[in-house]
């Protein structure tokens, strides 16, 4: 597995503990080519989960997005494939079809093209795009493309609504709905890609999409309290859109069609989305 500080990889390692005696797992970092240094030949999948996520893409990033989120996958993937290696799992984003801008409705379809609209969206497209010209019949590439992952100590946005229904008596009331998913569901997806190794691009989410008035009320109630929505702030979430960014990924709507994400029978959504919250708030994570 590379990418030894991802917070997915950490989860992974964690929840593969329960299936020890059927895996071996063994995690290189990605930084300072300590990769490079590593045999791929004895093992059945290399999994990559390296790349920059959840930090402000400003213009002066962009050159290291492109070698990290792309040129590293591809170099990763060659020589997964160079060295005898199986199957690349490679963990790309939801992104790649676009954030939508404020407060765009956007659901994707099987026949919905990606559609980037910055460089962190991008550089993961043109790193897909890049293992999949070395996939053979001997060598599987398999990528994974999630929406918001959540769980205890993640990063991106779910921590600051868990603040946030901590500490308000109230939210505005607003229709939207979110494609997520919960971490243990995701190392499940990834466990269950591996060992049938799948091919192809692959879209996991939670059964249940979700409105963020519900999101947030459902982490105030595991932890005893009540927060009430207020409808009669639409007005004033739309003007907000306009002007930051965070609006648009709280309150936009982004949303998988369920047929993309029935593959493998649904068997790796193993946790609903009240006990997922529960597991998130009480760090009860398996």
């Amino acid at each position: 597995m590379i990418g030894l500080h991802s917070y997915i990889g950490q989860a992974f390692q964690k929840y593969m503990q329960a299936y020890a005696e059927q895996y071996q797992i063994d995690v290189v970092s990605s930084r300072n080519h300590a990769w490079e240094n590593i045999s791929f030949s004895d093992y059945d999948c290399v999994l990559h989960l390296a790349g920059i996520a959840h930090v402000n893409a400003k213009a002066d990033m962009e050159a290291a997005y492109y070698e990290i989120n792309r040129d590293l996958t591809i170099a990763c993937c060659q020589k997964a494939k160079a060295e005898g290696a199986k199957q690349f799992l490679f963990l790309s984003s939801i992104i790649v079809y676009g954030q939508g801008k404020k407060l765009e409705k956007k659901y994707i379809h099987l026949q919905t093209k990606p559609n980037p609209d910055g460089f962190y969206g991008d550089s993961k497209l043109q790193a897909e795009r890049g293992i999949l010209e070395k996939q053979t019949d001997a060598f599987t590439v398999t990528i994974v493309r999630p929406p918001m992952v959540y769980g205890n100590s993640s990063k991106g946005n779910y921590p600051k609504l868990a603040k946030l229904a901590c500490r308000l008596p109230f939210f505005p009331a607003y229709q939207n709905e979110r494609s997520m998913i919960y971490i243990e569901n995701l190392c499940e997806c990834i466990r269950l890609l591996i060992e049938e190794k799948k091919a192809g691009i692959f879209h996991p989410q939670n059964r249940e999409t979700v409105q963020v008035e519900r999101l947030v009320q459902t982490i105030a109630k595991v932890h005893g309290k009540t927060v009430k929505t207020i409808p009669g702030f639409s007005w004033a979430i739309r003007l907000c859109s306009h002007v930051t960014p965070l609006c648009n990924k709280v309150f936009g709507t982004l949303v998988y069609d369920r047929s993309l994400s029935d593959f493998l029978d649904g068997a790796y959504q193993i946790i609903d989305f009240e006990e997922s919250i529960r597991r998130t708030e009480t760090e009860e994570e398996v």
